[in-house]
């Protein structure tokens, strides 16, 4: 099944209610990991693309300043319920993350986290965000990519045909999402169900 903005809004509709429930405590680590990287210091504007239900929100450090978007309204409802957060200030825009819908040159870090491999065109997504960075800004991604020159399976083909209907593509390469986007890998970590997630940190070639 092909991704598409329209499914999506369906299928996060569903999703919102118990998303926290069910993905909370295993997206964690990863969540927490992918934070840590950021080194993110008071003062610093973070762009949170695919906010979801928030759930990076209280790994964000004090005196932070944030800007989260989501396409579903359900999700952003969900991650409304959890402000204010004392110490930082964070606002929400709905919108489709494949479009530029911050303030360009006006963030000193992004986080992709779990929104890759969810989106249509990951590869307009991460382009059109990392414009939003500084000259000297710095993005992480935590998500699901097959292993760099990995090939798709007939039976990870097949089982990706369930796991879009969920919302989720299993089938996409970091490495081919990247190539138009300018920006170099610094640093990329296996993370959950060995490696199958990983943690990537970007800086600007």
């Amino acid at each position: 099944m092909k991704m598409t903005n329209r499914w999506n809004q369906f299928i996060y509709r569903i999703w919102a209610p118990v998303y926290d429930t069910f993905m909370g405590r295993f997206f964690y680590p990863g969540r927490k990991r992918a934070m840590e990287s950021l080194d993110l210091k008071p003062g610093e504007r973070v762009l949170l693309v695919g906010v979801g239900t928030g759930a990076d929100l209280e790994l964000l450090p004090g005196g932070i300043k944030a800007v989260g978007i989501d396409l579903s309204p359900e999700m952003l409802a969900r991650c409304r319920s959890r402000l204010p957060l004392p110490g930082r200030e964070v606002t929400m825009i709905q919108g489709d993350a494949q479009e530029m819908l911050a303030e360009e040159s006006a963030f000193d870090a992004v986080i992709f986290n779990l929104i890759l491999s969810v989106i249509p065109d990951p590869v307009a997504c991460l382009r059109e965000n990392l414009r939003s960075l500084k000259p000297a800004g710095r993005a992480v991604v935590f998500d699901k990519f097959l292993p760099y020159g990995g090939h798709i399976t007939s039976g990870r083909r097949f089982l990706n045909g369930f796991s879009t209907l969920f919302g989720t593509d299993i089938t996409r390469k970091f490495e081919e999402i990247n190539a138009a986007s300018g920006w170099e890998v610094v640093r990329d970590e296996p993370s959950l169900l060995n490696g199958m997630y990983r943690v990537i940190m970007l800086k600007k070639m």
